[in-house]
């Protein structure tokens, strides 16, 4: 696959529909590479006709691995959190809507509608906020404000996401990944045996496992403030999902993201919970789709120039 340096680190990135087409850039959350972004959703999108693009955000997949910055304590962090004292971390999740912002530039792409899944969409709610006139529109699936109030994971899905495999080798890390989207996932949605075992196969088997990267992701989550009063003063449209059974990112979360957005669309999905099952995809794909569609009909002539 190819990637692009940008914002000091390679990215590496995928794309699928026309140049000209109206872009799309996905940003996937923690832990998880471009692969996690169901092909379904994926190429269902690019047959509406926009260019799409996944790519892996810094310290996972096959994009830059910042192996020189270590490994952050996080039980520190979050006790550090906990007791009311702020807490620092490796990088930002400003540095990571820095890549994004940069992947689009090196790709010759003006402007792009956005769509972010989990840290995903804090990602996606940063680059709308630091580097808006790359931002067509965006959309917020199954994330947050980072307010700490609305943002409270149920203790087992927090533990499940926490704790490492009995052991780096492939096997158990598929184990360990099975288990995790178990507790997680939709409940009204769950995937086949089959269909869970092939995507968790197919993430583990796309790059290295790197859990030092991971916890470098996962303080920037914990030490990014919130982002509230920032995000009322965006004026673009927006789309805000949630599953109305995560119980990763309570669907308060998102219903705090749609009262911060001014004139925020918002979408819950009852049964739904913190993945992306293909019993759902078909429905996203609709969804995301159709809000594209009318942000580019409502935009000026002027706007739409190739690339844009």
């Amino acid at each position: 696959m190819p990637h692009v340096h940008a914002n000091g680190v390679d990215v590496e990135y995928e794309s699928i529909g026309r140049e000209g087409d109206p872009g799309i850039l996905l940003i996937m959350g923690l832990a998880s590479a471009l692969a996690a972004w169901p092909d379904s959703l994926y190429e269902g999108l690019a047959a509406k006709g926009f260019r799409i693009i996944r790519f892996d955000n810094r310290d996972i997949g096959r994009s830059t691995h910042l192996t020189q910055l270590g490994a952050p304590d996080l039980r520190a962090m979050i006790a550090k959190l906990e007791s009311g004292q702020p807490a620092s971390s490796p990088y930002s999740l400003d540095d990571m809507a820095a890549d994004a912002a940069g992947l689009l530039a090196a790709l010759g792409v003006d402007r792009a509608h956005v769509a972010g899944a989990s840290m995903g969409g804090m990602i996606a709610q940063l680059m709308a906020l630091n580097h808006p006139a790359k931002v067509k529109s965006l959309v917020s699936i199954m994330s947050t404000t980072g307010r700490p109030e609305v943002s409270e994971p149920k203790p087992e899905a927090f533990a499940a996401i926490m704790a490492p495999p009995a052991s780096p080798g492939r096997e158990d890390r598929i184990a360990r990944g099975l288990k995790v989207w178990r507790i997680i996932g939709s409940p009204a949605f769950r995937q086949t045996e089959e269909e869970l075992l092939s995507f968790v196969t197919r993430t583990v088997d796309y790059a290295p496992y790197d859990p030092a990267g991971i916890s470098r992701q996962m303080a920037a989550v914990l030490a990014a403030p919130p982002r509230n009063d920032r995000l009322k003063t965006l004026r673009i449209p927006a789309l805000v999902i949630h599953g109305a059974d995560d119980p990763l990112i309570p669907p308060s979360g998102g219903e705090d993201t749609v009262k911060s957005i001014p004139g925020a669309e918002r979408m819950i999905v009852p049964g739904a919970g913190h993945d992306l099952p293909e019993a759902l995809v078909p429905v996203y794909v609709k969804v995301i789709g159709e809000f594209v569609a009318r942000v580019e009909r409502a935009m000026p002539e002027s706007m739409h120039e190739a690339g844009a």
